[in-house]
């Protein structure tokens, strides 16, 4: 955290001497940071998930159901 981030809604020393375009301008960048560490966490859990499921059918043997399907890495006997 910068100095000039708020900390627990309570301005620091250097941010309320700054002017208010200037902080409404860093906070709002710090929300769009925010948002996009929030949307690649949920792109990321989502792709873990796809490649789990795609493992777990490789294991048993089956083909990929997706688009484009991937051929089962061995047969079963």
């Amino acid at each position: 955290m910068s100095i000039d981030e708020e900390i627990d809604g309570e301005q620091t020393a250097a941010s309320a001497d700054m002017p208010a375009s200037k902080r409404a301008r860093q906070e709002q960048l710090a929300r769009k940071a925010a948002e996009r560490d929030l949307r690649l966490k949920a792109q990321l859990r989502a792709n873990l998930q796809r490649r789990k499921v795609q493992t777990r059918a490789r294991r048993e043997g089956e083909e990929d159901s997706r688009p484009g399907d991937l051929p089962a890495s061995r047969e079963k006997r």
